[in-house]
């Protein structure tokens, strides 16, 4: 199973693109929000973490096996997810993903299921299935939208998220985690591991105390 594959970026397509990882050349399936994330660095080395799926008709034999790519796997973790709804799947998924997983993820959770059935393929009744399995899933995926994108480049995603997990296992609500959280990121320091936002977040609970 490929989890991961870096190489040059050859091309983007609409749903696709291309990565030289010699001696081949692989196509990798991509929401659009991922194509967004790439298009601007064709010729670049770049790196997906993926997921394997069989594509095509069981009843036939006719199965292709096929990559889905992500910039990383929190992204990755969200659609695994997101596919486990039932009536989505994996190419409902990669159509209706237009939107960051952060934006998703917060709809999820706020139940804002009028927002999701205006995702491309998810009407009403997908929606509601959406909000009601993973509403409890996604405050991890919802806090992206805080400190771990272009906004804050100071901290990871990987770094933010652990975070978030370790507050929770010390006792915190979701709600408390992510404000401190929010508070610690918007300081635009350099996090570069668990440990230092643990202790920056702790440093602004006493201050705020």
């Amino acid at each position: 199973m490929i989890t991961k594959i870096t190489g040059k970026l050859v091309s983007v397509d609409i749903t696709s693109v291309t990565i030289a990882a010699d001696p081949f050349e692989y196509e990798v399936l991509v929401p659009d929000f991922v194509r967004r994330q790439v298009q601007s660095q064709i010729g670049q080395k770049v790196s997906f973490h993926t997921i394997n799926y069989l594509d095509g008709d069981p009843s036939r034999g006719r199965m292709s096996p096929r990559l889905v790519g992500f910039s990383n796997h929190i992204e990755r973790e969200f659609f695994e997810l997101f596919c486990s709804v039932d009536g989505v799947g994996v190419k409902k998924a990669l159509r209706a993903m237009v939107r960051p997983v952060q934006e998703v993820a917060n709809q999820i959770e706020q139940q804002d299921a009028k927002g999701l059935s205006a995702l491309p393929g998810i009407g009403p009744a997908t929606a509601d299935r959406i909000v009601a399995k993973l509403r409890r899933k996604v405050p991890k995926f919802a806090l992206l939208i805080s400190g771990a994108d272009g906004e804050h480049p100071e901290v990871s995603r990987d770094v933010v998220t652990e975070t978030f997990e370790v507050l929770l296992q010390l006792g915190h609500s979701e709600t408390q985690a992510r404000k401190l959280l929010d508070a610690a990121v918007a300081e635009k320091k350099s996090y570069k591991d668990v440990d230092s936002l643990v202790q920056a977040v702790y440093k602004i609970a006493h201050q705020e105390g």
